[in-house]
């Protein structure tokens, strides 16, 4: 996802909030059953070279859970917060699958 509009929309979703990110899930109203991935990691988090490291931590996530675990035919967006940054990749990894159930559930 890169427009911002598309974030917007996605904003109206489904909301899980983790200590490490937030994950927004709103489902696409077209017939297309791709998984999207957005990511967003706001100033407040730090400067350029720690939101760029946290971003590429969340992509990396992604990669690995979003093809089996994602929810088909969705746009998800991953938010960075504070605390992210510190959390090692094994615990963010737990994470973003426990979010992901708590998404498919509701």
């Amino acid at each position: 996802m890169t427009r911002r509009s598309e974030f917007l929309a996605a904003n109206a979703g489904r909301r899980v909030p983790m200590p490490g990110f937030v994950l927004l899930v709103h489902p696409r109203s077209d017939d297309d059953e791709t998984i999207r991935v957005g990511f967003t990691v706001t100033k407040k988090i730090g400067n350029a070279v720690v939101r760029n490291r946290m971003k590429r931590r969340l992509r990396a996530l992604a990669r690995d859970l979003m093809p089996e675990q994602g929810i088909a035919g969705a746009d998800h967006v991953l938010i960075g917060r504070q605390t992210g940054k510190e959390r090692d990749y094994a615990t963010l990894r737990a994470e973003l699958a426990k979010a992901l159930e708590k998404a498919k559930r509701r």
